[in-house]
C-alpha cells in the first residue's frame, strides 16, 4: 500500500479547460482518490507555483523504429533492439508521456520488461505487426525477393505483415489480434519512411480494407489507417476505417466525408519537422528526405481544414528513433493553428477515446490512474511552452516518480 500526496499547485482539468487551486491531491495505490483512508503519506510533493497536469498521452508513437538509420536498423539483433527501445521508452516517460499508443512493430517484450519492472516506460497500448501490401509503405525488406508461388504467401518483420489480397489480409489481421493487438494498423497510400512506394499511390483494395475492419469489429476494435492523399483517405473511410494517421494532404471534399463517417484523425506534425532538421546528419535515406518535404510543407494547412470542419482529433507525433526528443514540441506546433483548449482536448478527450482508456487516463478525479505531470507552464495561457526543454519539472506514473 502507497500514497502519494500533491500539495499547493493549480490543477488542470482538460475536460472543462479550467484551472482551480488544489488543496491537496491523493494518490493511493496508484489511483487518485478523495483521500478517505488514513495511513502514512509515503511521498509528499510540494507543487506551490506549478501547474497540475494529467500524465501526457501520445497516441502515435514507434518503439521499434529505434533509428533513423535504417541500414543500421535493419542489422540490429533483438538484444540490439531491447537495449535501444528500452532507453526510448525511459525517456518518453520522463518527458511527461505517461501512456502511448504504439502503431506498428513487436513491442510485447518492451511491455511485459515495464510491466515486470525491468525497464522504465509509459504503459502501452498496441497494433503489434503492421499490415501493408507487397511494395507498400509497410514493406520493409530491401533488395531483389523471390517471387511468392501464391497470393497466400506473406512475409514478415519485426514491423509488420505483407498480405496481399482478402483472405490473407484476413489472415495476418487475426494474427496480430491473436498476439495481442489492442487494434489493427494498416496502410492505404505511400509513406516518408519506407523507399518503394510513391507519397500519392493508393494501397489496398476496398475488399482488402474490409476483411481488416470486419476482423476488428469481430474484436470489437477497430482499424487505424496510415494516410495521407484524398483518395487514400476517402477509401479508408468509406470502407470502416475508424481512424487516420497523419492526413497531411487531406482537402475539405475529405474533411466532410471523414465527417459525415464520424472518423478519427491524428495529425503527427513533429516527424517531419524532426526528419527535415535531423534526418541527414543521422543517416536517412535522401529519397525519403524529398518525400518528407511535401508532406512537411502541407501539414499545418490539413491541421487547419480539419480543425475547421470540427473533426475529431487526437494528438500524436510519430517521431522516429534519435528525434523522439522532439516530442514534445507537436504541442507548439499545433498551437499555430488550434488554441490550447482544442489541443489539451485532442490530448486528454480524443486520445483516451482513441486508446480505449477513457475511464482511466486524461483526468485526475477520483478512480483515474494516478498519472502526473508537473509544470511552471500554464498550459492555458502559454501552450506552446510544455515544448520547453524545462518544462517539465516532475512526473508521476501512478503516483510514483518516474
Amino acid at each position: 500500500m502507497s500514497r502519494t500526496i500533491i500539495k499547493g499547485g493549480t490543477l488542470l482539468d482538460p475536460h472543462t479547460a479550467s484551472l482551480e487551486k488544489n488543496e491537496t491531491l491523493v494518490i493511493d495505490d496508484g489511483i487518485v482518490t478523495d483521500g478517505a483512508r488514513g495511513g502514512r503519506d509515503d511521498l509528499v510533493i510540494d507543487a506551490d507555483g506549478q501547474y497540475i497536469m494529467p500524465g501526457f498521452i501520445d497516441a502515435h508513437v514507434h518503439f521499434r523504429l529505434a533509428t533513423l538509420n535504417f541500414a543500421r536498423l535493419s542489422q540490429w539483433t533483438e538484444v540490439q533492439f531491447g537495449i535501444a527501445m528500452a532507453k526510448l521508452s525511459q525517456e518518453t516517460l520522463q518527458r511527461g508521456f505517461t501512456t502511448v499508443r504504439d502503431l506498428g512493430g513487436d513491442v510485447v517484450g518492451l511491455k511485459r520488461a515495464i510491466a515486470a519492472g525491468m525497464a522504465k516506460g509509459p504503459d502501452i497500448v498496441q497494433a503489434n505487426l503492421m499490415i501493408t501490401q507487397t511494395g507498400g509503405h509497410g514493406d520493409v525488406e530491401a533488395g531483389v525477393l523471390p517471387v511468392p508461388d501464391c497470393a497466400c504467401q506473406m512475409r514478415h518483420s519485426a514491423f509488420g505483415i505483407v498480405a496481399d489480397g482478402p483472405d490473407a489480409v484476413r489472415k495476418a489481421a487475426r494474427h496480430v489480434l491473436r498476439a495481442g493487438a489492442d487494434f489493427i494498423k494498416i496502410h492505404v497510400s505511400g509513406g516518408v519512411a519506407t523507399p518503394m512506394d510513391p507519397l500519392d499511390c493508393t494501397q489496398y483494395t476496398a475488399e482488402e480494407i474490409r476483411a481488416a475492419v470486419q476482423e476488428a469489429r469481430n474484436r470489437k476494435t477497430y482499424v487505424a489507417a496510415h494516410a495521407y492523399t484524398p483518395e487514400a483517405i476517402q477509401l479508408a473511410v468509406e470502407n470502416g476505417v475508424k481512424c487516420i494517421e497523419h492526413g497531411n494532404l487531406l482537402d475539405e471534399a475529405t474533411a466532410q466525408i471523414m465527417l459525415d463517417h464520424d472518423a478519427w484523425l491524428v495529425p503527427t506534425l513533429v516527424t517531419y519537422k524532426g526528419m527535415a532538421e535531423e534526418g541527414r546528419r543521422l543517416g536517412f535515406p535522401e529519397r525519403n528526405l524529398l518525400k518528407n518535404e511535401a508532406v512537411l510543407a502541407a501539414g499545418l494547412d490539413s491541421l487547419k481544414i480539419a480543425n475547421d470542419f470540427g473533426l475529431k482529433m487526437g494528438w500524436g507525433t510519430d517521431l522516429i528513433g534519435e528525434v523522439q526528443s522532439l516530442q514534445r514540441a507537436e504541442f507548439a506546433i499545433r498551437a499555430e493553428i488550434q488554441s490550447a483548449e482544442s489541443i489539451l482536448h485532442a490530448m486528454y478527450v480524443m486520445n483516451p477515446i482513441i486508446l480505449k482508456k477513457s475511464d482511466e487516463i486524461g483526468r485526475l478525479k477520483p478512480g483515474m490512474r494516478g498519472d502526473v505531470v508537473i509544470t511552471p507552464v500554464n498550459p492555458l495561457e502559454n501552450i506552446s511552452g510544455l515544448a520547453d526543454e524545462n518544462a517539465v519539472t516532475q512526473v508521476l506514473k501512478r503516483g510514483q516518480p518516474a
